[in-house]
């Protein structure tokens, strides 16, 4: 009979546990290109086995299933998302245009908003009555979602999926000082001269000036329109994040004066090389000593938009490697391929990039490709096409292990060259192997990082104790603008009135004093 009530108590103590430590935990994305679902999977990987409920709203359909994790994909939002992403990146990069018009990317910014907003499923959700206990919002985009906030009136955390983005950092209170904070879509570093300085400065208040008409001119209606007229403003709201995963680290970022509610968590994706599928391993094999080659634009830079003079070049370029060359290429509608051409509507890039026969990676230059470049040790050559790629690249060539070209002014010499040039050349190899060393030197993985963090939060109700009250400061009150103004002031009125009190007192004469000495004629004889 006492085993039973022990049994009993045990199950009881488990089930009380289960329940004060699991959580509801609602996470949003509303990033344009489907890496950015990458961070918010391998987090919801660490918290799922911890017993937490994941729901994930994004614009892209699950590609697999996993036991806690629901994922919404609002149809419309699906739609209009594949549909403004439909671009021919590359074609305008090398025409020396602007990749996504300035326009465009102002409307994305509201336009998605209503369309995830409007849709019959998102309504569906808000009203079925579901609990949240924390939200996890993307950094590089949580506007929209601020108004998931105010409804679930839960405390939220952001993961900064664009590593170079500082303008969600800033919002919350850290420091962003712009000489040390290269403006994301330009290929600056921290270390910028005197003009590039002074552009830089330009690009981050032009930025944040159209960033703010747009939300408040657009997407603060938009969100009160279905979230309530009670909604407090997009920017009052979003300075109270209680914690930020930020995508970077001092070794593939920059080094960052973060407050304590940030946690850098770069390269949380990132995971040994396992065994490649049969068929790549042994075009991979038959390279013999000279190795392979892998080309990969990423999920943003369609293969099939490229214009046909970019991929005429490729071939070119292919043709006289020795080395063979495996491409990721969604389409089927290439001829005359290279004989020691293989490609792949999609490719395990991490397996891959840690296969010990690989010489070099091509890459558009995105945050995450760059990030496993290093981890797993291989010099680069990045062809950056738009947002971050360029800042990213930038990073990794002064770090000496890639070559940045520019498609503008690309031709198959200068590419061949780069190829031929990182692998040839052992100082490319030696730094990025150096670079991975730092990188791999933690105490505990990303991932740990992440989590621990996400239950931190939850575990002390969104801890304020974190927070500085600088997110509440304007410009003049963070800088001391209006102080110093008030000590200038301050000093001229005193030395006004100093003046006047030592007139009044005759201790100084009320007009200036001039000495006139009276001049004598002496006549020499």
């Amino acid at each position: 009979m006492g085993s039973k009530y022990l049994a009993l108590a045990a199950l009881l103590t488990l089930t009380v546990i289960n329940c004060c430590t699991c959580a509801n935990i609602l996470m949003i994305t509303m990033g344009g290109t489907k890496s950015h679902k990458i961070p918010f999977w391998e987090l919801a990987k660490g918290l799922i086995p911890r017993g937490h409920n994941i729901t994930f709203l994004n614009a892209f359909p699950s590609d697999f299933y996993m036991e806690g994790l629901e994922e919404i994909a609002p149809t419309s939002y699906v739609v209009y998302i594949r549909n403004f992403t439909n671009w021919d990146l590359v074609g305008a990069r090398i025409k020396g245009e602007e990749p996504v018009p300035l326009l465009d990317m102002i409307k994305f910014g509201y336009e998605a908003c209503e369309v995830l907003l409007s849709d019959i499923e998102t309504k569906e959700f808000l009203r079925s009555g579901q609990k949240f206990d924390l939200l996890i919002l993307d950094g590089a985009y949580p506007e929209c979602a601020m108004g998931f906030v105010h409804f679930y009136q839960a405390p939220f955390i952001y993961i900064n999926t664009v590593g170079m983005y500082m303008g969600s950092v800033s919002t919350s209170g850290s420091p962003t000082p712009y000489a040390v904070t290269p403006f994301l879509a330009k290929p600056f570093s921290d270390n910028m001269s005197f003009l590039q300085r002074v552009q830089n400065l330009g690009f981050h208040v032009a930025a944040s000036l159209m960033h703010s008409i747009m939300t408040r001119g657009k997407l603060q209606g938009i969100v009160r329109k279905h979230f309530g007229s009670d909604v407090p403003g997009i920017y009052d709201l979003s300075k109270n994040v209680s914690f930020i995963l930020q995508n970077g680290h001092p070794v593939l970022t920059y080094p960052r004066p973060f407050l304590p509610n940030v946690a850098e968590i770069a390269c949380m994706h990132c995971k040994p090389a396992k065994k490649l599928p049969e068929d790549l391993e042994k075009f991979i094999q038959d390279s013999g000593e000279a190795g392979f080659i892998y080309f990969s634009m990423g999920s943003s830079v369609k293969a099939t938009n490229f214009p046909e003079y970019f991929r005429a070049l490729l071939m070119i370029v292919f043709r006289n490697l020795p080395q063979r060359v495996l491409w990721k290429y969604e389409g089927d509608d290439l001829t005359d391929l290279p004989s020691n051409v293989m490609l792949g509507k999609w490719l395990p890039q991490q397996d891959i990039l840690g296969h010990p026969k690989l010489k070099a990676f091509v890459t558009h230059g995105g945050l995450l490709s760059m990030f496993e470049t290093v981890y797993h040790g291989v010099p680069a050559v990045s062809l950056p096409v738009f947002c971050d790629h360029d800042s990213n690249a930038a990073k990794a060539e002064s770090d000496g292990y890639a070559i940045k070209l520019d498609l503008f002014t690309l031709t198959p010499e200068l590419l061949l060259r780069a190829i031929k040039t990182v692998i040839r050349d052992p100082r490319y190899k030696a730094q990025v192997k150096h670079r991975q060393k730092l990188l791999l030197d933690q105490t505990e993985t990303p991932l740990a990082k992440a989590v621990y963090w996400t239950e931190y939060i939850l575990k002390y109700k969104g801890a304020p104790h974190l927070q500085s009250t600088s997110r509440n400061m304007g410009i003049m009150e963070y800088y001391s603008v209006d102080v110093m103004v008030f000590l200038i002031l301050a000093i001229v009125v005193s030395y006004q009135c100093t003046k006047k009190v030592l007139r009044l007192l005759r201790i100084l004469p009320k007009h200036d004093v001039s000495i006139d000495l009276t001049r004598k004629s002496i006549k020499v004889e």
